[in-house]
């Protein structure tokens, strides 16, 4: 009986600057407060994993530096059981990092980014024979150099290492970084065969497709978001597309079943940062997923673990255990609907 998650793909210091607003080019605005904490898909939801106290055993596969962040990652990791076998160091690049400009009181975030170690994860790096977990997750497609490579076969080598995990019988889960360009319709489609819970927010969701899921003035556009989902699933996605959005999340199963959760209303004034917010999200869908919830019930935990990461600046320090997540709900109460 396979048991576990074993987490892949971008390890990334976060130094985290929150400032009082952005600004325009060449105009100075204050630093408030800074820190530094795990950043990138697969370091993000690993460590949520642990803070919501999952209960099965974590497992972390990528690269690092030789180098004091690859030290610290790997000693962290190790700190809480995690098992770093396959996250190995390399001495050809520095382990990536990212400076977060989050703005106080909106959360909203600006990231400058030093890709490192992380581009030269490559399909050997990932042995799925020496696994025993049920799941495997892959983040941030589009973030991962020569996974993103597109071979002669017109397919991505990520879509290679999903191949890999599915005929080794583990459930893939994948997330897409938000890049601005158009390598979205190149890159993402062959591997969507290979995935069976996709997560992607609006804007990923509407480059993936082509169908416009953000209005002129930055909404959502929610029968568009549906639209993008069930196309997503007609591309091949076998379980479920995941669509997140500030306001709440719509899930689309390739059985037709549908579900919307609205996020939780947490006040601006206790909002600190939304950095990992939506690795946090991921991560409470996961725990649902690997013990059989239905899906409604892992929407409730992700967007309870997205709500609690708020009240911390970095990615993961606010994420609270499994059971005082879900009273958050009690305690805040969910947005309204989006239209």
């Amino acid at each position: 009986m396979r048991n576990g998650i074993l987490v892949g793909g971008n390890w990334i210091v976060d130094q985290v600057k929150v400032i009082d607003v952005f600004p325009e080019e060449e105009k100075l605005v204050n630093i408030l407060s800074e820190s530094s904490c795990n950043g990138g898909s697969a370091y993000n939801v690993i460590m949520g994993l642990s803070k919501l106290q999952a209960g099965f055993p974590l497992s972390g596969v990528g690269l690092v530096g030789e180098d004091d962040r690859g030290n610290h990652i790997i000693r962290h990791c190790q700190s809480i059981g995690i098992n770093t076998m396959q996250l190995r160091k390399t001495n050809k690049a520095y382990t990536s990092y990212t400076d977060v400009m989050s703005v106080k009181g909106t959360g909203k975030r600006t990231f400058f980014h030093q890709r490192g170690a992380n581009a030269l994860l490559d399909i050997a790096d990932f042995d799925f024979t020496a696994s025993q977990d049920k799941i495997f997750h892959l983040g941030y497609l589009l973030l991962l150099d020569q996974l993103d490579i597109i071979e002669a076969d017109g397919t991505t080598r990520a879509s290679k290492v999903l191949k890999n995990a599915k005929q080794q019988g583990l459930i893939t889960s994948v997330d897409i970084v938000s890049e601005r360009s158009d390598r979205f319709k190149a890159i993402i489609p062959s591997s969507l065969p290979y995935i069976d819970y996709l997560f992607v927010n609006e804007y990923e969701a509407g480059m993936i497709t082509g169908i416009k899921t953000i209005s002129a003035d930055g909404g959502i556009i929610l029968k568009s978001c549906y639209d993008a989902a069930l196309k997503i699933i007609d591309m091949g996605v076998n379980k479920w597309v995941i669509l997140h959005f500030p306001q709440g999340v719509i899930a689309i199963g390739s059985d037709g079943e549908s579900h919307y959760q609205p996020s939780l209303q947490i006040p601006a004034d206790q909002i600190k940062g939304a950095s990992g917010a939506g690795d946090a999200f991921a991560a409470g869908v996961l725990i649902g997923v690997h013990n059989n919830w239905d899906m409604e019930k892992c929407l409730e935990l992700g967007v309870c673990s997205a709500a609690s990461s708020l009240f911390e600046s970095t990615s993961s320090d606010g994420i609270l255990p499994l059971n005082e997540c879900l009273k958050l709900a009690d305690a805040f109460g969910y947005k309204e609907k989006a239209n």
